[in-house]
């Protein structure tokens, strides 16, 4: 019997960068801050791209790799060969997209709400200050 994993993506030989990225990742922290050090021994721009690159990527912060959480997606999709479950998984996740939609669109309303809220008191606003203006006369006194 075959996994979803198995049949759906194609197995390809990551590049260098990702070899390099992954090889780094299974020796820790330690090891990113040992070659942004060595570089910028060697070459301050190259330690400076590495220490952005841990900062944008979150790898300077996250206890965790991104391999784990790879993992964690594709268990996620794959079948255990017992239908029974395999049908209650499938349910719960349907369930659980369902309710995210219906989160998201809730929020949608909400803010289209404080958006339409926010409009009406503007042009209130600008009524209000359009409508003293017309009460005053050409010298700049109130009328009576």
């Amino acid at each position: 019997m075959s996994t979803l994993t198995e049949t759906a993506y194609p197995v390809s030989r990551p590049g260098w960068f990702a070899r390099s990225e992954a090889w780094l990742d299974s020796k820790g922290k330690g090891a990113w801050i040992a070659v942004m050090v060595l570089g910028f021994i060697f070459f301050w721009p190259v330690g400076l791209a590495i220490l952005a690159y841990m900062i944008w990527s979150k790898r300077m912060f996250n206890s965790c790799s991104r391999r784990k959480s790879h993992r964690a997606v594709f268990s996620a999709m794959s079948t255990t060969g017992n239908s029974a479950f395999d049908a209650y998984k499938a349910d719960t996740l349907d369930r659980l997209e369902r309710e995210q939609r219906e989160f998201e669109s809730f929020l949608e309303r909400l803010r289209e709400a404080k958006d339409k809220a926010e409009f009406d008191q503007f042009m209130d606003e600008r009524a209000r200050k359009a409508g003293d203006d017309t009460l005053e006369t050409g010298d700049g006194t109130a009328k009576a």
